[in-house]
């Protein structure tokens, strides 16, 4: 099933939705519930906790850890089997249900284990964080997620509307998206293939007033020298050393 496969595509998934290390993402997910002492009497042999419940928080972060905390008794997901995956990042659909039924909004995200995509500003709700007994909180425009399944439909870019599609062979033996109305190819956007959220391609990013441009990141100002740090401000504040050192040897 899709919800235990992820333990094993982590680093597929710390790639696209993070610039973060492999390393990392799996020693903060790790679970352990029973491990041997260490010492030598004994085989080192662990058990980790294998069954998680998925939610829109990424699987390296606290939030999601605090959901999956060893005791906590949540209802059975049961998540529809899907063959082949055709929801990507920056994919343009149409909302099926709900007050934004008919609207078409841009894929900001995409949980697999859970059959959701969430869409940039459609089907959203209020929510209210950082409240307590003396704080009443602020309230904060959040996206539900959608199943891929029956709440959305990609787009054609023929003539933007929702279709269903399926994944067909090129003459040069690509596989591609192909609508199952107008028989156009839906490419795969590039935010799903050249980028990840922290690292935008140069082919879509546009620079900003504080960029710092590339010219000036592959200027060479560094010249190494054979001085302590200590020397090299000596040397650039004309401090000369007129204490004699005491004589060293090397044996």
């Amino acid at each position: 099933m899709r919800i235990t496969n992820i333990l094993r595509k982590i680093g597929d998934v710390s790639k696209k939705y993070s610039n973060l290390p492999d390393s990392y993402i799996k020693r903060s997910m790790e679970q352990v519930e029973w491990k041997t002492p260490r010492a030598i009497q004994y085989l080192p042999r662990t058990i980790e906790r294998k069954k998680f419940r998925y939610t829109t928080n990424r699987p390296w972060t606290w939030n999601f850890k605090q959901q999956n905390m060893p005791g906590t008794k949540r209802k059975k997901v049961f998540v529809e089997p899907i063959a082949k995956w055709s929801f990507f990042r920056g994919d343009r659909v149409e909302v099926l249900v709900g007050k934004d039924k008919g609207k078409q909004g841009i894929v900001t995200q995409v949980i697999q284990e859970r059959n959701w995509v969430i869409v940039d500003g459609l089907n959203w709700h209020y929510r209210t964080v950082m409240h307590d007994k003396n704080n009443p909180g602020v309230c904060i425009k959040s996206e539900s997620p959608l199943l891929v399944t029956n709440q959305v439909k990609l787009v054609d870019p023929s003539d933007l509307q929702g279709t269903d599609i399926e994944w067909r062979f090129t003459e040069e033996g690509e596989e591609v998206r192909v609508s199952a109305r107008t028989g156009r190819i839906i490419p795969i956007p590039k935010t799903e293939t050249d980028e990840t959220v922290d690292y935008k391609s140069k082919s879509t990013y546009i620079d900003k007033e504080k960029d710092t441009p590339g010219d000036v990141v592959k200027e060479i100002t560094f010249k190494p020298q054979i001085a302590t740090f200590e020397m090299e401000i000596m040397k650039e504040m004309g401090i000369e050393e007129t204490r004699t050192p005491k004589k060293t040897f090397w044996y």
